[in-house]
């Protein structure tokens, strides 16, 4: 089920975009902090360089977006949720919540200004479905 709504979070009220999958919520956080998977499931990024594969609070680098290559860093990252800023502009909050029973949502947080994005956030929901049904089906 794909869903968007405002709601209340850490960063204030933000719109989000989330998606409950049928998958553990460790699987899904791991594909979500590894910096090198980044181009698989967001329709923007081809290309990540990183201080870190795993992001974590501090973690810099630059992505690749059409046209530019843009600097980036992590300011926040624990309890299944991070948060970054690109050219020094609060972006998205990525988290997962554990529904148990080997389901979880994923959740993508825009500032209310930035609701124009919701889109790309839910192409990348699709791509993460794509990607967390290939695991399962590997295994």
């Amino acid at each position: 089920m794909t869903r968007l709504q405002v709601a209340s979070t850490p960063d204030g009220r933000r719109l989000e975009a989330s998606h409950v999958f049928a998958v553990p919520a460790a699987e899904a956080w791991e594909l979500l902090v590894d910096t090198q998977r980044w181009p698989e499931w967001s329709p923007l990024i081809s290309g990540v360089e990183a201080t870190d594969r795993r992001v974590r609070p501090g973690t810099t680098g630059r992505v690749s977006l059409p046209g530019a290559w843009l600097p980036f860093e992590i300011t926040s990252c624990a309890d299944h949720r991070w948060t970054w800023q690109v050219a020094r502009l609060p972006v998205t909050g990525h988290r997962v919540d554990d529904l148990g029973d080997d389901r979880c949502r994923l959740v993508f947080e825009m500032p209310l200004r930035a609701s124009g994005y919701a889109p790309i956030c839910l192409r990348a929901l699709e791509r993460i479905e794509t990607l967390l049904e290939e695991r399962a089906d590997a295994h």
